[in-house]
């Protein structure tokens, strides 16, 4: 048994010793323990990006780390279900130190298991691109298919296909691909159904943008089961947490073809066990990597690659 196997089983044994409210005391505790810097910086983030919970000790505000314990207690055998479907070293170093940032503040493991040898989603070792069909849900400015084509070549895709919702976004990413053939641009959200919704601004950057049922910005959401009748062979998807429901308006896709899957799970508490369980439910036989490109006091920008045998 390798050390980060040794590891992993000794804090799955911690964790399933305590209860619920005692994980929600330590992990408090720890971060009651932390410097002042650290704290205002997680508290900072947490109000900036909503998706795992508030955070203001000094009001007594712990409900992000009470969703954490609830994380780690609830649904620890999904955690050891992912930890063992992990097809390599990386990932599950990846996964042990997310858990062990959780419950202990584990900022050192953090940082070392962050990439950089390659651009987000595109690990050269695991993931071979040839004259794809890219899906580029949350494609922003084009950052991810520039990325793409910097990678793999400009003769390595058949056509690519680009989502975002916010106007003014949606014209920059148009501009930043013009010169690059066989590129289709879609200004729509994307879910579980197709109908109209509304962009949710985000306060800190609108790469945070969502979509909701009431607003004054109508965009209409898609399926991508509807929305492309072409094989897909690779869909990368960053739509901060609105990647569960894209999932299941993509299934046929995944039953049929089989894409290389490059998805976001660190928008909310339970994607990181989550996704993986819908993708192998859909489609078994996926192999499933984790990847960090993310900072390394908090566990943001984390990839789960999904390879099919």
């Amino acid at each position: 048994m390798n050390y980060i196997d040794k590891d992993f089983k000794d804090l799955v044994n911690v964790l399933n010793q305590l209860s619920l409210e005692e994980i929600f005391d330590v992990i408090k505790n720890n971060y009651l323990n932390q410097s002042e810097s650290i704290k205002n910086s997680l508290e900072d983030y947490f109000k900036k990006f909503n998706y795992w919970g508030s955070l203001d000790y000094k009001n007594e505000d712990f409900t992000e780390i009470y969703e954490k314990a609830v994380s780690l207690k609830n649904h620890l055998e999904d955690y050891k279900w992912l930890y063992n479907k992990l097809e390599d070293y990386r990932s599950k170093k990846l996964l042990l130190a997310i858990m062990n940032n959780w419950y202990k503040y584990d900022f050192t493991n953090l940082e070392s298991s962050r990439e950089i040898n390659y651009h987000d989603y595109f690990d050269l070792d695991v993931v071979k691109c040839s004259d794809e069909v890219f899906v580029d849900l949350g494609a922003y400015t084009g950052d991810t298919t520039l990325d793409y084509i910097n990678t793999y070549g400009i003769d390595s895709y058949k056509k690519i296909y680009c989502y975002e919702i916010t106007p003014n976004i949606f014209a920059i990413l148009k501009n930043n691909l013009v010169k690059f053939p066989n590129i289709v641009f879609k200004r729509n959200a994307v879910g579980d159904k197709s109908k109209d919704v509304y962009i949710n601004s985000s306060d800190a950057d609108a790469s945070a943008n969502t979509v909701c049922d009431e607003g004054n910005a109508k965009v209409h959401m898609v399926t991508l089961d509807e929305d492309i009748k072409e094989t897909i062979t690779t869909l990368k998807m960053d739509i901060e947490g609105f990647e569960q429901q894209a999932i299941l308006g993509a299934k046929n896709h995944i039953k049929k073809d089989k894409p290389k899957l490059l998805l976001s799970v660190y928008h909310n508490n339970e994607d990181l066990w989550k996704i993986p369980r819908m993708i192998e439910e859909i489609c078994p036989g996926y192999k499933f990597y984790l990847r960090n490109n993310g900072g390394g006091i908090f566990p943001t920008e984390i990839t789960l690659i999904g390879i099919h045998n």
